[in-house]
């Protein structure tokens, strides 16, 4: 599993790379310019409750790392009620029709959200412990890089409107610390975790597919944001 969690790494060092987190780094662009990629993500962020009780979850079990599992996705599963909050207190929030809506959460623009929430219930469905647990690594890896890039704006936001943020500041920051909570010494854990060598070649594409969709979808923020100016009403795809 070491072997795993060092490829790991390696691409959540290079999707730290992404020309989003530029974008949201350079200061000489409104700090809610650079997170006006946040409606885009709403589909993915809105099932990733749904993800974690219908698909990672199951219970009861005697399987110890399927324990873990669930120990994590009852941390995790919640998440989504900071979104809608910082949607608001960010100035986000723009008032749609109900049939605008619906044209937007599954239109063009938002349909690497859709597939990431797909590509994400398709690895964990009838997955073994193990696989459940690789995505839940590529996700909170992804979720460290994103959320590390989110808190700095945040704290420009708040400086400004003094309105408090809970999902993209450092208090969701230090629930995605990039690595499978619920459990003290996880990281030894997982270390220790035997695969054979089948197995390890199914873990390793298993890693390299996942960070495939959520480049796609990284993407996909950034052609929203630099495509949607702040000031105007979100319009459906």
């Amino acid at each position: 599993m070491q072997e795993v969690l060092t490829l790991i790494e390696q691409k959540k060092q290079e999707y730290a790379q992404l020309p989003l987190f530029n974008f949201m780094r350079d200061k000489t662009i409104n700090h809610r310019q650079r997170l006006a990629w946040a409606p885009c993500a709403a589909h993915f962020i809105m099932n990733f409750a749904e993800l974690n009780k219908y698909f990672l979850r199951v219970e009861p079990t005697n399987d110890p790392i399927q324990r873990l599992i669930n120990k994590h996705t009852y941390e995790d599963d919640h998440h989504w009620l900071w979104f809608v909050e910082d949607m608001k207190n960010l100035e986000l929030d723009k008032s749609l029709k109900f049939s605008d809506a619906l044209k937007f959460l599954w239109g063009e623009e938002t349909k690497n959200a859709r597939w990431l929430n797909y590509q994400l219930y398709r690895y964990t469905c009838q997955a073994t412990p193990i696989q459940k647990i690789i995505v839940i690594e590529v996700t909170e890896a992804t979720g460290n890089i994103m959320f590390s890039a989110t808190a700095e704006i945040c704290k420009e936001a708040k400086a400004i409107t003094e309105k408090p943020c809970r999902y993209f500041t450092d208090f969701h920051l230090d629930f995605e610390t990039g690595h499978m909570t619920g459990e003290s010494g996880i990281e030894e854990i997982l270390q220790h975790i035997q695969l054979s060598e089948v197995n390890r070649q199914e873990a390793l594409e298993l890693v390299e597919n996942l960070f495939t969709v959520f480049t796609q979808f990284t993407s996909d923020l950034l052609v929203y944001a630099e495509n949607h100016k702040i000031e105007q009403e979100l319009k459906a795809a």
